[in-house]
């Protein structure tokens, strides 16, 4: 059987789809189908949809925010994994020209991600997308929200989704959507003076547990992180060789944690079913929390398989998934124990809603992808089944007050489960930023 957990219920699919009488679709095109038909779960009611804020959009510009007060800068450890410079698995492994570093082949610039909507009072505010953002924002979406109520932030959501529909759906296209839909809510919350976790509900946890991703394991143990998500250095491109020093890798992380810590493993859509298997049941001894992104996003019948056969640890993805309609296919297919969807990404805050009900209504825990970055931890701290957070520690080797700083900005504390952070209590998302 696979492992459970308290703060990670792990959905008893067979039992509750038979209770629910949903008769969820494995197999087969008529079961998938029949699924597909139905209603999707709706997120609780905004209790500001109703006001009319009179506040009206006048401007929409793409924006390079810097912190007002920015971390000290200084030279990194050298050969540290935090600097980027570190080989990690991924789907270009297999050609070698590509292989020793991701930046290699990875888009050096596609335009700014981050969007600032201005209103008529002043009230202006900042949401953060994806790569190829500023293209579909500038040349299209721009002129759909001139002269709109920032506050009529779903209608406006599916104004720009269907507009798109066309030549969108996922990719740079929810990138975009997803930028202007974070800087709705951010206007929102600084118009009514609230947090957006308030607009949300309200917090239904004190703080936040907290992981730590990356392989400068030292750092991260001694910085207070009992929750660690290790890069794959290696994948099928490299052989035993590679799968041995995966296993090694985490191993070495085991010993630094001790027997309680959580270990993770990002493989960053890099691995074959074939190698999931094998690399999985290498992994027992270790006691792995969960495996990330195995495969090509795409693949809903691979991570099927992948979950089907695997019991030792738990199967997550979302990451590079979009919109409810693309985790709707992860439940169609039982893909995935845990989902991913990154907030600057799926859809942005509205859209992450909606995934996140879907998620509850079938037991499925919500933690997204870098949930410390771009507003997520206000949709982390109001939602019940979203449970942990994600963080990156500034790389090692910089002055105190680099790591002072990152405490303060994410209100860092430290308890049974190593460290906790929690969302700013200033209106909107809180960020403190410079636009020039």
């Amino acid at each position: 059987m696979k492992p459970t957990t308290v703060s990670l219920n792990r959905r008893q699919f067979s039992a509750s789809i038979a209770a629910l009488g949903i008769g969820m679709a494995v197999r087969g095109c008529e079961s998938i189908s029949a699924r597909a038909a139905e209603a999707l779960p709706t997120p609780a009611p905004l209790a500001f949809a109703s006001e009319a804020s009179k506040l009206k959009i006048t401007a929409v510009r793409m924006v390079r925010p810097r912190a007002k007060k920015p971390l000290p800068s200084y030279t990194p450890t050298p050969g540290s994994w935090s600097t980027g410079g570190s080989e990690v698995a991924n789907p270009m492994s297999i050609y070698p020209k590509y292989k020793p570093q991701r930046r290699l082949f990875m888009a050096n610039d596609l335009g700014p991600e981050a969007v600032e909507i201005v209103t008529d009072k002043g009230i202006s505010g900042i949401g953060y997308g994806g790569p190829g953002a500023s293209f579909v924002i500038e040349k299209h979406l721009t002129k759909l929200l001139l002269g709109e109520d920032p506050f009529d932030v779903e209608r406006l959501w599916d104004i720009m989704w269907r507009s798109t529909l066309y030549y969108g759906r996922k990719g740079l296209v929810v990138h975009a959507i997803s930028a202007l839909d974070n800087a709705l809510w951010d206007v929102i919350g600084k118009a009514l003076n609230l947090p957006v976790y308030k607009l949300l509900g309200g917090a239904t946890k004190e703080r936040i547990p907290a992981y730590c991703t990356g392989n400068d394991i030292e750092q991260h143990v001694e910085f207070g992180f009992k929750k660690i998500k290790l890069a794959a250095p290696y994948g099928p491109a490299d052989g035993r060789e590679g799968l041995k020093k995966n296993v090694e890798l985490v191993k070495r992380s085991r010993e630094l944690l001790g027997p309680d810590g959580e270990i993770m493993l990002d493989c960053w859509m890099a691995l074959t079913e074939r190698y999931t298997i094998e690399f999985a049941e290498r992994l027992e001894p270790y006691r792995v929390y969960w495996m990330e992104e195995c495969l090509p996003p795409d693949d809903y019948a691979g991570f099927q398989r992948l979950n089907e056969a695997i019991q030792s640890t738990r199967m997550a993805t979302g990451e590079h998934e979009y919109t409810r309609y693309g985790f709707r296919q992860l439940l169609e297919y039982k893909a995935a124990d845990i989902w991913q969807p990154d907030m600057n990404w799926c859809g942005g805050l509205t859209e992450l809603r909606r995934i996140g009900a879907l998620a509850a209504a079938h037991d499925i825990p919500v933690i997204p992808h870098g949930g410390w970055r771009g507003g997520a931890p206000h949709f982390i701290f109001a939602t019940t089944n979203s449970p942990w957070c994600e963080m990156f520690l500034p790389a090692p080797g910089g002055p105190p007050e680099v790591y002072k700083g990152f405490e303060e900005e994410n209100n860092i504390t430290r308890g049974p489960e190593g460290i906790y952070m929690r969302p700013s209590d200033r209106p909107g998302f809180g960020w403190e930023l410079v636009t020039e």
